[in-house]
């Protein structure tokens, strides 16, 4: 994924703007429609858009370019129901002006019936275990993308080294720069990483249209269960940026267009589904079956420019990987420094501590799981299909069920059908990943 902002603790605006930038940060200016959907577009576009193709090979031609627009549509309704989640209880808290993702979930239990009151800890500690799972994830990914991309390139020049040891050398590439503890050190590759990703899609999608394309009879218009468990898993991945939402929207100028009905969530979203779909149907249909994790993998790895390109998106999402990390420390680090004396008296030791450590366990975690499609399809099952859906609507009820007549018929069955759907991925598509992972590691 992209850049993901994630501010804490139910504080003022300024407050968090002053956390997330360092110390002595200025207060960043309030953003406009246009900035807000650019933040939007690039915390939500990354590691899943390259394996759009693999996503199609599961979902098939027409499944895939169906469903995937409904996903969105369940994905974006879910995020309104988080805003409104935050407003509603923002509202109730004097001297807050702000609530992320856990706070939200928390207070929403807090402040709710008497029975769900007591379970209002219990689903902030669940909230953002799913999102430092998900982070987790994100990074390991980073390094599995990085190796492949590199491995080929590097076997093409007669450099006969083993993926693991490809691995091993972008280690400590990857670790110097994650062990900064300010992120206004680290935010500068963050534009770097941007622009390598952009052209290292547009280069492949450019190479993969030379040349007349394969007939759609020749692809699956639509698969089985089992492959639409892995389709599910990997689309919602590429769409987890609900993280995202609440930081941005509270910065924006004017926070109320960011969910009219052509407000930066909707727009910025039918952009992205719009690029997902004509990605995966173009990588899909180009290579078939034999359709990687990443379409950068299946370029000819003879051919210069391939090589180029492969080595141009490894690099941004190298240059990404420290913007990851340090959302993943963020999330870990709070909680940690109030429950460890050490922390509480060598902050900084203890955190760069942390960060190598953490930084070695998402390099052992791309290691045993080195194939990038199954990976990214575990994650978007498991974690995002709970933070994207699920959570979400369990919010939704929580606070209709303190209104009068709040929760009507239609909400009650529109809810239990998204909780079903999000149920029905959780289970199947963390399954199969699983198992898939399983049969790649014994073969």
């Amino acid at each position: 994924m992209g850049v993901t902002v994630e501010v804490r603790n139910g504080k003022t605006a300024k407050e968090n703007e002053a956390d997330l930038e360092g110390s002595g940060a200025k207060q960043t200016h309030r953003t406009s429609n246009l900035e807000t959907a650019t933040h939007l577009f690039k915390g939500s576009v990354g590691a899943g858009l390259f394996a759009m193709g693999d996503c199609f090979k599961n979902g098939g031609l027409v499944g895939a370019t169906v469903l995937m627009p409904i996903l969105a549509v369940i994905c974006v309704h879910c995020e309104r129901m988080l805003i409104d989640g935050s407003i509603s209880v923002v509202e109730k808290t004097s001297g807050v002006d702000f609530y992320d993702y856990p706070d939200t979930v928390e207070k929403v239990f807090e402040y709710g019936p008497r029975p769900v009151r007591k379970l209002s800890k219990l689903m902030r500690i669940i909230v953002e275990t799913f999102l430092c799972v998900t982070q987790f994830g994100f990074c390991s990914i980073y390094f599995v993308f990085i190796t492949e991309n590199l491995h080929q390139v590097l076997q093409q020049n007669g450099i006969d080294i083993s993926a693991t040891t490809t691995m091993a050398i972008t280690l400590l590439p990857a670790m110097l720069p994650s062990l900064l503890t300010n992120l206004k050190y680290i935010s500068p590759v963050s534009m770097l990483a941007n622009f390598s990703l952009i052209f290292g899609l547009l280069a492949t999608l450019g190479i993969a249209l030379k040349g007349p394309m394969p007939s759609p009879s020749e692809r699956h218009l639509i698969t089985n269960g089992t492959q639409m468990a892995l389709f599910f898993g990997t689309a919602l991945f590429s769409y987890e940026g609900i993280a995202l939402i609440l930081p941005l929207r509270n910065k924006m100028r004017n926070p109320e267009n960011f969910t009219s009905r052509f407000g930066v969530l909707n727009m910025t979203m039918a952009g992205i589904t719009a690029i997902f779909i004509f990605t995966g149907v173009i990588g899909y249909m180009r290579w078939g079956e034999e359709v990687d994790g990443s379409i950068t993998l299946n370029l000819n790895a003879e051919d210069v420019m391939s090589q180029v390109v492969k080595i141009v998106a490894a690099l941004g999402v190298f240059f990404g990987y420290p913007i990851q990390f340090f959302i993943l420390i963020k999330i870990i680090w709070k909680p940690m420094k109030e429950s460890c004396g050490m922390a509480q008296k060598y902050p900084i030791s203890v955190q760069v501590i942390l960060r190598f450590i953490m930084v070695l366990c998402t390099f052992g975690v791309a290691v045993i799981v080195p194939k990038l499609g199954l990976f990214i399809s575990l994650i978007g099952a498991l974690c995002s299909t709970s933070l994207a859906l699920l959570i979400p609507v369990l919010l939704d009820f929580v606070l209709r069920a303190g209104v009068p007549k709040g929760l009507t018929t239609w909400v009650y069955l529109k809810n239990m059908s998204i909780i079903v759907i999000a149920l029905l991925g959780i289970a199947t598509g963390t399954y199969q990943s699983i198992v898939e992972i399983i049969k790649e590691f014994y073969d």
